[in-house]
């Protein structure tokens, strides 16, 4: 397992995110400020109200403590590429989706930091003997994340035909980059994943489906159409679990702490194409 977590597990979401920089553009930041009404609901959804949600299942919830950790780091991932994608098929704001998975992926250099350690603090704590700092963790989240992120949006601009060319074979390679991460999770806790999924897998399924649903009414409120509302719904649902399961295995050696980004991983696409299923069936 070490040159695969040392090794293989990093260079994997280097080239996922690398992936996502490569589909961006300046515009897609440039977006928020233009219509910043959109993006805020979206953003707090993600960033503010997904974390308060599995903080409040993991402290109710009765699970091994190193579970409650792990629901609360896939809490903390940004969105998922895939989200793009899926919003698309969903007939929902695709460029709302790309501004909040581009922004909130680099705001989680900051964000994951403080409520991964924040979560370390309330379920793990002392009995670890182990310090996590947000110092640490930001830098960690900052080479795996916002460096790859940044070096394809720098590509796209100055090499832009290379981009436009390189980046649907990027995203195949990123696919099949994520399910090998999912399996390898999956594979590693393979003696104990029934009696693990029974503990994490309701939970995360109770997590995907509550956010949807507050996502979706927030967007309701305050958001500024049905297209918008779809694109929040599906941003909050699916994760980005190949950096959930990176950030459990380099922080805190895998273990326990991958299961729920594992099981939400496996949920949240099922859950995310009934929705899917279901918008097309009808109106939003």
């Amino acid at each position: 397992m070490g040159f695969l977590v040392d090794v293989v597990l990093p260079l994997a979401l280097a080239f996922i995110m690398l992936a996502l920089g490569l589909g961006l553009t300046f515009d897609d930041f440039a977006r928020v400020v233009r219509r910043p009404r959109d993006f805020a609901v979206g953003a707090v959804s993600q960033i503010v109200v997904l974390p308060v949600v599995a903080f409040a299942l993991a402290s109710a919830w009765p699970m091994a403590p190193e579970l409650a950790l792990g629901l609360m780091i896939i809490a903390a991932a940004p969105g998922g590429v895939t989200s793009n994608i899926l919003t698309a098929f969903a007939r929902g704001d695709v460029a709302l989706s790309i501004s909040l998975t581009a922004v909130i992926s680099l705001l989680s250099v900051i964000t994951i930091p403080i409520i991964v350690v924040f979560a370390y603090s309330q379920f793990i704590g002392e009995q670890a003997g182990k310090d996590i700092s947000v110092a640490g963790t930001a830098v960690s989240v900052f080479l795996i994340v916002a460096v790859p992120v940044l070096i394809g949006l720098v590509i796209r601009r100055f090499a832009e035909s290379f981009a436009l060319r390189f980046e649907p074979a990027a995203r195949k390679v990123s696919a099949v980059l994520f399910v090998l991460v999912l399996a390898g999770a999956i594979y590693d806790q393979r003696a104990n994943i029934v009696p693990y999924f029974a503990q994490a897998g309701l939970v995360t399924l109770v997590l995907n489906l509550l956010m949807m649903a507050i996502a979706y009414l927030l967007a309701r409120m305050f958001a500024t159409g049905p297209t918008q509302r779809i694109a929040i719904a599906i941003e909050c649902g699916l994760q980005n679990g190949t950096l959930a399961i990176a950030v459990a295995v380099l922080l805190f050696g895998g273990g326990l702490a991958t299961v729920p980004a594992a099981t939400y991983s496996l949920i949240m696409f099922a859950t995310a194409l009934i929705y899917i299923a279901l918008l097309r069936r009808g109106p939003a």
